[in-house]
């Protein structure tokens, strides 16, 4: 049989239109976190050098000799058991509220539990409430379903609408530590939320990737919590819960949760089959071998000492070097200090090229927003970085800075 002599440049169909809307800064600043020559304040990530690796390998030996090869195989879609369990009777102990394993699905990060839930409840068109500005892989997540929002912005007097919520299919947001702003939301707002969530009959998404990095507040009662609270019998509630090891231990293990009412949790799971069959067995049976000894608890009292001080060198430094532009909260918690310009004067976007070409990075305050149109804030992160390099990067920004502003 003759095969055809095909041109390569022949055309092919469009690729989906969804890729258009979507951005490649999250690329952008995991590729210059490797490289040596650009001081990257953009990521939202640990400290390396205080991953517990031998912690690690220890729990590994565990697992192994307690799973066998059932940790090398692939599971159940919604998790390994016994993780499942103690997820549950940890949530129950954390909230006071009846959590089984019928109430948990294991996820690989948290953000796979963003996914699904847009899988789950999205259609094209469909409205999300979300905090403003947000989290850009919520964002990333939910771009494939084209949905539209409205803000929930924590910094206004009474930041929760009213009809919105009647139209939404759900409510996001990230009360601990936010991301990216650094808030921590007070207990009452969050009742107020919750209350809200309650009356218009809509589901309430809370993601608690930073709970264990407390600085100088502790996070309080979950959303979660105060629902449970409210309830009688096993957990049934509007809360959608997701939490994960990536801040509090590693990235690495790709381990994360949902905890939902079971119906919700069977929906998500049915999602899951089809993205990836099961998250990894093995990391699994590891997380869960240093979540029952506590270790994440006692581990974070390390990590908080060393981003407390990183914290306060990248607040002070900026204090020396950029206040005269730009002004900012100290967080009390979390991995963020946002900045905002004074009276909009400078575009962050813009910003941006010039402190590449310093060899810094950050990441500009539009891909945060839905419309893409706050372009006058920037997110650093003080987590990551030695202080010296705090310090460097600093300097650089503020080089970027003047550079930007003698270019105008």
């Amino acid at each position: 049989m003759t095969i055809p002599n095909r041109d390569i440049s022949t055309r092919r169909p469009d690729l989906a239109r969804w890729l258009g809307s979507t951005n490649d800064i999250t690329q952008q600043f995991l590729a210059f976190g490797g490289r040596p020559d650009v001081v990257s304040l953009a990521g939202g990530l640990p400290a390396a050098e205080l991953y517990p690796i031998a912690a690690i390998q220890a729990a590994t030996e565990r697992a192994l000799t307690r799973h066998g090869t059932a940790a090398l195989e692939y599971g159940a879609v919604a998790g390994l058991q016994d993780l499942r369990e103690h997820l549950a009777a940890r949530i129950s102990q954390e909230t006071g509220g009846q959590f089984t394993a019928e109430n948990v699905l294991v996820t690989t990060g948290s953000l796979q539990g963003l996914s699904l839930v847009g899988t789950v409840l999205l259609d094209e068109g469909d409205l999300v409430v979300a905090q403003s500005p947000t989290y850009l892989g919520a964002l990333d997540a939910w771009r494939p379903r084209q949905p539209t929002y409205a803000k929930l912005d924590w910094t206004l007097p009474d930041p929760i609408p009213d009809d919105p919520f009647r139209r939404a299919k759900f409510v996001y947001t990230v009360p601990n530590y936010s991301n990216p702003t650094g808030i921590l939301v007070s207990q009452e707002s969050r009742a107020a939320l919750l209350d809200k969530v309650v009356e218009t009959g809509t589901w309430l998404v809370e993601d608690d990737p930073y709970q264990t990095i407390a600085l100088d507040e502790p996070p309080g009662r979950s959303i979660l919590a105060l629902c449970a609270a409210r309830a009688r019998g096993p957990y049934a509630g509007p809360v959608i819960y997701l939490g994960t090891v990536s801040k509090s231990l590693v990235p690495g293990l790709r381990c994360g949760w949902v905890i939902a009412e079971p119906g919700m949790i069977q929906a998500l799971a049915l999602a899951k089959q089809a993205s990836d069959m099961s998250s990894s067995m093995l990391t699994q049976a590891i997380t869960l071998a240093l979540l029952e000894d506590g270790f994440d608890r006692t581990h974070a009292q390390t990590t908080t000492a060393t981003y407390r001080e990183r914290r306060d060198v990248l607040c002070d430094e900026a204090a020396l070097r950029l206040a005269e532009w730009f002004e900012w909260d100290k967080p009390v918690g979390g991995m963020f200090l946002w900045m905002r310009a004074r009276n909009n004067a400078i575009d962050t976007d813009e910003l941006y090229r010039f402190a590449v070409e310093k060899k810094v990075a950050f990441v500009p305050s539009s891909v945060f927003d839905f419309d893409g149109q706050d372009r006058f804030a920037m997110r650093l992160n003080f987590t990551r970085s030695h202080p010296d390099l705090i310090r460097e990067g600093v300097r650089r920004l503020e080089a970027a800075v003047l550079k930007y502003l003698a270019a105008r």
